[in-house]
């Protein structure tokens, strides 16, 4: 027999958490047609000798709703072996949108998510209202990886409120409104359905975003209908409560009730830290709940290409407002050093929320030099030296003629609480926010860095553990049942890469927006060939002229299939 494509002499991880095998793997139609000593030539083989196979990475967190309008391949989420984006989350997404509403739209998404309202201006072409005619859109756009899409609280409150969705609750008729395109979304493959309640959401004009002002009656009754109605999912960017345990207590009893009381599975990160106590008490209780979690810990990049954490002082905005070489020359002045040192030490940093930059703490701000193990603080290098820390960031800067990348962390976590959290069976490891915040994190890369610091450098997970994390447990979570495993039968997704080598390279920034705006990418090193519905898509790192990316539409039966969770179906 011949087939597509032949994978030969690769150790196959087939995201079940099963051990390892030497195996063949074939692929015919798109599909996976034999796992195991593969007789058939293929008319085109990859010779896998030395790599691990594994199923295509699911990355169940992303924003990518307007980034695939302009970037076929999906950087730089492709770079490190993910086939499949759910996209949509935390409330956020680019439809419903009246064509006079649109800005609205871009309100929510241009501060919270740190998306360019000029690159969305200059890089979408507009051909939609509903959600449904979104997905249509996407459908048609030419894609190097896979995407699921959710429909967002903002946006749907913005459909039924207009103005008024940032300033009051919902009334009887927009309830009607909203629970009108919440269904037409369904029944068009949406997944699941996202909301924010996070105060660090807000708008471009310090407003909280549409979903912020939902009151909890109007969540229950969105998600209620999803639940009587549908198979989807519902993603939660959740409230916080700090130093109000009966706010918190009270908002906990509340999710745990939704999740208990409709049967729908719920989601929110658990990063920072977080426990997983109420996920695992709402399971106990029968309730689906899951947690998305990180592995390497919620950080900031800085570059003095893009963003330093000086960059709110009026002292620093001077100097960064010229040009490279100029500030080269400014911040080589004694003069210009000494009064920028002064600020950086006593300015006054504001209580900043979202993509903008906060008071330094010089024990958690990293000067990058790995990309996957721990790098060494400001503070410890400045005390080598023996200069101020602000100093540093400076010399650091002429040093390596501006290349330097400072990595700014929010939490500790120990290695045995973090492996814990990875571990958890009601977690998957996915909060990338891939085409979000583009100018201040690298977090498309965790999946490379799971398996470069926690598998390889650390040892505290094997492959075995690893893969599920990163395949099989997201792509369950959004009912993407056809993803996630190497099994006969199942859609042609599959990573292959070497142990041994697979490490995130570093950083570096590019002005490819539409309209010239610049963002980080990061590419990886160790990955030999992404296949996405059978067609290689990536090899040694770059892209082909394949486009195989398909939309991904849910299948929602009635509520009695909840259990099966409705097959996804792969639009063509």
């Amino acid at each position: 027999m011949t087939y597509d494509l032949v994978v030969r002499n690769g150790t196959v991880i087939d995201g079940s958490g099963g051990p390892r095998r030497r195996a063949d793997v074939a692929v015919l139609g798109g599909k996976i047609a034999a796992i195991g000593e593969i007789d058939g030539a293929g008319r085109e083989e990859i010779d896998a000798e030395g790599h691990i196979v594994a199923p295509g990475f699911v990355d169940a967190h992303t924003h990518m709703d307007a980034q695939l309008f302009w970037d076929d391949l999906g950087t730089y989420s492709c770079y490190h072996g993910v086939t499949s984006a759910v996209m949509g989350n935390c409330g956020f997404t680019l439809a419903p949108a009246r064509p006079n509403e649109r800005a609205l739209v871009v309100r929510n998404l241009e501060r919270a998510e740190d998306i360019a309202a000029e690159a969305m201006a200059q890089g979408i072409d507009w051909t939609w209202s509903t959600y449904a005619e979104y997905l249509d859109a996407v459908e048609k756009q030419s894609k190097g990886i896979n995407y699921a899409g959710c429909i967002g609280h903002s946006a749907l409150r913005t459909w039924a409120m207009g103005e008024r969705a940032f300033t009051e609750t919902a009334n009887a008729q927009d309830m009607a409104v909203m629970a009108e395109e919440l269904r037409g979304a369904l029944a068009a493959g949406a997944v699941g359905f996202t909301t924010s309640r996070s105060h660090s959401h807000t708008t471009s004009d310090d407003r909280p975003v549409a979903s912020r002002l939902a009151s909890w009656e109007e969540v229950v009754e969105l998600v209620g209908i999803m639940g009587r109605e549908s198979q989807g999912a519902f993603e939660i960017a959740a409230e916080a409560h700090h130093g109000d345990p009966e706010g918190l207590a009270d908002y906990e009893r509340r999710l745990q009730e939704l999740a208990v009381s409709t049967g729908v599975p719920i989601m929110y990160g658990v990063i920072g830290g977080k426990s997983t106590k109420l996920i695992d008490d709402t399971v106990a209780k029968g309730g689906r709940m899951h947690g998305l979690t990180h592995c390497r810990g919620v950080s900031s990049l800085y570059s003095f290409h893009t963003n330093i954490v000086y960059d709110v002082l009026p002292e620093w905005r001077e100097v960064r407002s010229k040009p490279l070489e100029e500030q080269r020359r400014l911040l080589s002045d004694p003069q210009v050093r000494a009064r920028l040192v002064h600020a950086g030490k006593y300015g006054d940093y504001g209580n900043r929320l979202g993509p903008e930059a906060s008071k330094p703490n010089y024990d958690r701000l990293h000067v990058m030099q790995s990309t996957y193990k721990p790098n060494p603080t400001l503070r410890q290098m400045a005390d080598e030296r023996g200069i101020d820390p602000v100093e540093l960031v400076i010399d650091l800067a002429l040093e390596s003629n501006f290349e330097v990348f400072f990595q700014q962390f929010y939490n500790t976590e120990s290695d045995e609480g973090m492996v814990a959290t990875l571990r958890n069976p009601n977690t998957a490891m996915t909060f990338s926010d891939a085409g979000a915040h583009v100018k201040s994190i690298i977090d498309g890369s965790i999946q490379t860095h799971l398996l470069a610091y926690w598998v390889r450098e650390k040892q505290l997970l094997t492959l075995e553990e690893a893969i599920p994390m990163i395949t099989r447990q997201p792509a369950e979570l959004w009912r993407l049942h056809d993803r996630g495993l190497l099994r006969e039968g199942l859609a042609a997704d599959i990573t292959i890469f070497d142990p041994q080598r697979v490490a995130p390279r570093m950083p570096y920034v590019t002005s490819d927006l539409p309209g010239g705006a610049s963002r980080f990418v990061q590419k990886a090193d160790g990955y030999k060939a992404t296949i996405v519905n059978g067609q290689v898509f990536m090899r040694d790192g770059e892209a082909t002229a394949a486009r195989p990316g398909q939309l991904l539409r849910a299948r929602h039966g009635d509520r009695k299939g909840r259990a099966d969770a409705g097959a996804l179906a792969t639009a063509h």
